[in-house]
């Protein structure tokens, strides 16, 4: 067996000839640390777990050979602990938090960002928070990219945490990002459904990969200018990089995405404009709206995050740009 977890790669095992014949989810169970087999089985469910590059079910029976991935970005519990870092609380009660995370932050500890995270600022925050997601994700049920700003839903309670999972799961919950993209997209509004997996070539990027996990993007054009598009897009799954894998992939890259850009930012002629993307030092990409039913009221509730300033800011230089 030959396992590797670094922050950008998943968790990954090649069955051995011994190792063969065993169910996936026991598999998993009897290799991966504090993670129980009921967990496990979930994240095979949600198509979060590959073998040999596609999904499978927790009875699948592995063979020798079988290449088998799974992201679990954690840490050893003894390398948690809260920090007095300052967050943006947007909404609290009894159940849950919701947050507005900075761009810049990552959510929670994983090799090569063991400490700043968003979970240790929750930890120093609240006395109370779910552990469902094991000790150093308190109360975490998603997550948005480390360049991504904007509204993440937290668990105070273990029930809140199972409900809101549930209807992550169920796909029930809305999620809604303000993109500004290179390039002007003619049509109003349009869809990207296309599966997303590791890039066989570089394994600390994701791609459009046949057999990879179900991914699902709408996008809604909100502003037109020469050279870019502001977008709202709205997440019907939640795979790793799925906006920034999505537009790259219809040649309508993020703005200051340094990985799926393809190098677009350094193309844009006005140097005022292409100087300010570069300070950005982010992708422009906001979660603005997060809507999902209350575990407690099992009423329809929606929170929103406004552009941060340093998107703002752009936005008004390219539309200054236009006039």
């Amino acid at each position: 067996m030959d396992s590797k977890l670094d922050q950008n790669s998943p968790l990954a095992f090649s069955v051995t000839d011994d190792e063969a014949g065993e169910r996936l989810d026991s598999f998993l169970a009897a290799r991966i640390e504090n993670w129980s087999r009921a967990r496990l089985q979930r994240l095979i469910e949600d198509s979060d777990v590959l073998v040999n590059g596609r999904t499978a079910k927790s009875s699948y029976k592995t063979r020798p050979h079988d290449e088998i991935e799974i992201e679990l970005n954690s840490l050893p519990v003894a390398a948690f602990a809260p920090e007095e870092i300052p967050i943006e609380i947007v909404h609290e009660d009894d159940d849950l938090v919701v947050v507005n995370k900075p761009a810049g932050m990552v959510v929670h500890p994983a090799a090569g960002s063991p400490t700043g995270t968003l979970a240790n600022a929750l930890a120093f925050h609240f006395r109370e928070l779910s552990t469902a997601a094991g000790p150093v994700r308190p109360g975490i049920v998603h997550r948005l990219d480390k360049g991504t700003s904007g509204l993440l839903v937290v668990a105070k309670t273990e029930v809140a945490h199972e409900d809101l999972a549930d209807q992550f799961r169920a796909r029930e919950v809305f999620k809604s990002y303000v993109a500004l993209v290179h390039g002007q997209i003619e049509r109003k509004r349009g869809q990207v459904d296309q599966p997303i997996a590791r890039d066989p070539r570089n394994r600390t990027r994701m791609a459009i990969v046949a057999g990879g996990r179900p991914a699902l993007s709408l996008f809604v054009v909100r502003e037109a200018f020469q050279r870019f598009t502001r977008l709202d897009v709205e997440l019907k799954t939640g795979r790793t990089h799925q906006i920034r894998v999505h537009l790259a992939s219809i040649k309508h890259p993020v703005v200051g995405d340094s990985v799926y850009g393809g190098g677009r930012d350094k193309t844009v002629p006005d140097p005022r404009v292409r100087g300010a993307i570069a300070r950005l030092q982010r992708q422009f990409l906001h979660a603005h709206e997060l809507g999902f039913r209350h575990p407690r009221t099992q009423q329809d509730v929606r929170f929103t995050a406004a552009l941060p300033s340093e998107l703002q800011d752009l936005l008004a230089l390219i539309r200054d740009q236009q006039t």
